[in-house]
């Protein structure tokens, strides 16, 4: 898949050191406190290293016009595979409601378009209403649900052309 992307107001690209203090305050938001930051650089490198291995990334989306970091989106194998990998998207509070999630994971759908895949997964906990809406507006649908230590997972799924 493309590591850059850009749309109308984001461009998405690959995360670098630089992105260490943005991501702890993404994690923090998560409301298990902040991190270390060298617990967040293992998890960039992380990041890094299985892009190389896989060809998938979650990269870091900034907004065009300002050029700040507001979350990251892209594909993993997370809890799918290289074949049918997962798409996964996180942004700031700051910046819910505003769209940016659709139109980053959208941007992030026409590039898994580009490398012949044939279907992506997509996990939501079941509490996350504005992830489904965001799957729903991409023509993912609802596959099944399962259970883990977090809780109800949805499994959505959605086929490629």
């Amino acid at each position: 898949m493309p590591l850059h992307l850009k749309t109308a107001r984001l461009t998405l690209r690959p995360w670098t050191e630089e992105d260490i203090d943005d991501h702890r305050a993404l994690v923090a938001e998560r409301g298990a406190g902040t991190q270390s930051f060298e617990d967040n650089r293992r998890v960039i490198e992380a990041q890094v290293a299985a892009s190389e291995l896989t060809g998938l990334a979650l990269l870091v989306i900034n907004r065009r016009g300002a050029g700040d970091f507001i979350g990251y989106c892209g594909l993993t194998v997370g809890r799918a595979s290289v074949d049918e990998p997962e798409i996964a998207y996180e942004l700031l509070r700051r910046v819910h409601g505003q769209g940016y999630a659709t139109e980053a994971a959208s941007a992030v759908l026409d590039a898994a378009i580009t490398t012949g895949r044939k279907r992506l997964w997509a996990t939501v906990r079941s509490w996350n209403a504005p992830s489904f809406r965001v799957l729903e507006k991409l023509g993912f649908e609802r596959d099944h649900v399962s259970a883990d230590g977090g809780g109800e997972l949805v499994w959505l799924t959605r086929s490629l052309p």
